[in-house]
């Protein structure tokens, strides 16, 4: 699972927030104080063995990118991807999931074709957008959802 190192604003101490955790709100190790996340939000590495309980136990909804890294179109959408875990932090979870890695979660989910994007509330599928949308057309399709 990835992590971000985030510096507390008020005692300057350096903390690793899990990205599986961003979203709860950390506090600082040190001296307790909300971490500004915003700008350190990334987006959460899901693999088979994760993607089930994480998109349960999710408090907002969640965005899932299944991707494949030969996929040229996965790599072009990766920048936009990750633009939109740090501008939607508190409002949405932005994950990805390498179909390549975790073929198990691509076959529940009936991925033909990557990079597909799926939306989830409360544990269920709500949307699913097939290829690779403009950063304009996801942003609002990301807005109609939130």
């Amino acid at each position: 699972m990835n992590s971000t190192i985030v510096t507390c604003g008020k005692c300057g101490a350096r903390n690793r927030i899990p990205a599986d955790k961003q979203h709860l709100k950390p506090t600082c190790g040190r001296c307790h104080e909300k971490l500004a996340m915003r700008e350190a939000a990334a987006v959460v590495a899901l693999d088979d063995a994760t993607f089930a309980g994480f998109i349960a136990r999710a408090s907002l909804p969640v965005l899932v990118e299944f991707f494949s890294p030969a996929c040229p179109h996965c790599r072009t959408l990766a920048p936009v991807i990750a633009r939109l875990a740090r501008h939607h932090y508190g409002r949405l979870i932005v994950a990805a999931l390498d179909t390549s890695r975790s073929p198990q979660s691509a076959m529940r989910f009936r991925i033909t074709g990557v990079p597909t994007l799926i939306f989830f509330k409360n544990g269920l599928e709500k949307e699913r957008i097939p290829g690779a949308p403009t950063e304009a057309a996801l942003e609002q399709r990301i807005r109609a959802f939130v």
